[in-house]
């Protein structure tokens, strides 16, 4: 099975220098093996004390308490997994080591996890993509505990205008700034003017956000030095008045997600 691989390889080739494990389990296949088990984690842990970055796809964890995570993770990427109810959540009273959080497509993850994941750890990115359970007033609830956050990536989770207004509230560190396929307006935008450490934003252009928004902001981040932005608006005219009127950084249009630069170390 692909546990008992992932068992072999542990006790055979990782050693105590292991920096980052990338691992992907069998959830999508409809496969009832599971990847990984407590005691796997746990093994790995000890084994791997170095161990920084887990990075885990398709891989059904409802059955792995977070206490089995090793604690050494500063950085933790799930994409295409399956959670518990209870994930993110720690019994010490010491915040967390982990620093960089990627959540992309877990169907599970709700204002529970991000709260608990936020509260409990001092993170410095956030990268969140298709989490539909996400809700604006739960967004609102994390949003002043991540003051030290720099990077934040926002992709199809709901987030409208009362979460960028705690986003230039609470999180003033931002150096990077994503907003794609998320219902905010024009309106909302000016919340972002206190982000004056804000050195790359990404945002998409349609009916709520219109391009005469988007440069008022530009204008007013004095740090800001990439402009991307997506969206069926975007035209060579209408690139054209932003390269102009935003010429203290560079401009372009981005027609497919993948362009966008990842923002996990």
């Amino acid at each position: 099975t692909r546990s008992r691989a992932l068992w072999q390889l542990l006790r055979q080739h990782l050693h105590a220098g292991l920096c980052t494990l990338r691992a992907r389990g069998s959830l999508l296949s409809g496969s009832r093996q599971r990847l990984l088990s407590p005691a796997l984690l746990t093994a790995l842990g000890q084994r791997c004390p170095q161990l920084q970055c887990l990075s885990l796809a398709e891989t059904d964890l409802r059955r792995i308490p977070y206490e089995s995570i090793p604690a050494s993770l500063s950085t933790l990427e799930l994409r295409r997994c399956e959670i518990p109810a209870a994930w993110f959540r720690r019994s010490g009273a010491s915040p967390g080591a982990l620093q960089h959080l990627l959540i992309h497509h877990v169907p599970a993850f709700s204002d529970q996890h991000l709260l608990a994941a936020c509260s409990q750890h001092r993170l410095k990115t956030l990268s969140l993509w298709g989490a539909y359970r996400l809700t604006e007033p739960g967004m609102q609830r994390a949003a002043p505990y991540l003051e030290e956050l720099q990077r934040l990536e926002l992709r199809g989770c709901g987030a409208g205008d009362a979460t960028v207004d705690s986003i230039g509230c609470h999180m003033k560190r931002l150096r990077v700034l994503e907003i794609v396929a998320c219902p905010v307006s024009s309106r909302g935008l000016g919340s972002l003017k206190a982000l004056q450490h804000l050195e790359m934003l990404c945002l998409e252009l349609g009916e709520k956000v219109s391009p005469g928004a988007v440069i008022a902001l530009g204008q007013a981040l004095p740090q800001l030095r990439d402009l991307r932005v997506v969206g069926a608006l975007l035209g060579a005219e209408v690139m054209d008045k932003i390269r102009v009127d935003l010429s203290h950084c560079s401009s372009c249009p981005s027609s497919a997600l993948a362009s966008i630069p990842r923002l996990l170390p």
